[in-house]
């Protein structure tokens, strides 16, 4: 296991029902037991400690290789009205993604389902997804926002909640996402990174420590206003966009 950056999250918005905070990338979104061998922290632990609020609640979450906007709620009857909001759909999430490759598209919305590739020769992990017959219905859509060094910074709009959604569909359309250990060009490469932790080799092959997707924006509709919340690239995605050299 990675051990995590020394950044810390950061509250983006305080609101007397909610907190939106900004989630460094090698953070959890809550606790849970990952068996490795360096204590991950968590957000909403985090939180717990800096603010002494015991109720508060996450109702959406984060990989913890992605950064990003994540809401927490302060009570049970937000916790409540957040449920209803994801269910139905009424959040806008927006995600920024550094991809191997450069389409020839501008906007392309993919609708295509996504379940469980399962295990055998060509998949040694449980938790990848594919698109796949009779798979959950999954679409994104997505926009191109610049091109370099046969790479692309992607906008991601999620319009459903699947897992590894806008990973899994990225590698669908051919295009793998840098430092991405599951749908990467290397089949293996989670493999290895159980087997070793993330060592600089492994870094090396594949661009960044970590999955390059950033939670960008949030916009939800909240006591008769609309909220919304923005976080820019983050600094090692930036940092690796800006070692590539532009498109001419």
């Amino acid at each position: 296991m990675t051990a995590p950056t020394a950044e810390k999250p950061r509250v983006v918005t305080e609101h007397p029902d909610f907190y939106i905070v900004h989630k460094p990338a090698l953070w959890l979104t809550h606790r849970v037991h990952t068996g490795g061998r360096v204590a991950v922290p968590d957000v909403l632990s985090w939180m717990h400690r800096e603010t002494g609020e015991p109720d508060l609640s996450p109702p959406h979450r984060l990989d913890r290789e992605t950064s990003g906007l994540l809401v927490l709620s302060r009570d049970t009857e937000a916790a409540r009205r957040f449920f209803t909001l994801f269910k139905t759909h009424l959040v806008g999430k927006t995600y920024l993604a550094l991809v191997r490759g450069t389409p020839d598209w501008t906007r392309r919305t993919l609708d295509a389902p996504l379940g469980d590739l399962g295990l055998g020769a060509a998949n040694r992990v449980l938790m990848r997804q594919a698109v796949v017959p009779g798979g959950r219905p999954a679409v994104t859509d997505f926009r191109v926002l610049e091109r370099r060094s046969g790479h692309a910074l992607i906008e991601a709009h999620p319009r459903s909640g699947r897992l590894h959604q806008i990973r899994a569909h990225l590698f669908h359309l051919g295009l793998p996402m840098v430092g991405d250990k599951i749908y990467g060009p290397e089949r293996d490469a989670f493999v290895e990174f159980i087997e070793t932790g993330q060592t600089p080799e492994l870094t090396a092959r594949l661009g960044l420590p970590r999955q390059a997707l950033h939670a960008a924006r949030l916009a939800f509709p909240w006591a008769g206003a609309q909220v919304v919340a923005e976080a820019g690239l983050p600094g090692d995605m930036q940092g690796f966009w800006d070692g590539l050299a532009p498109r001419v």
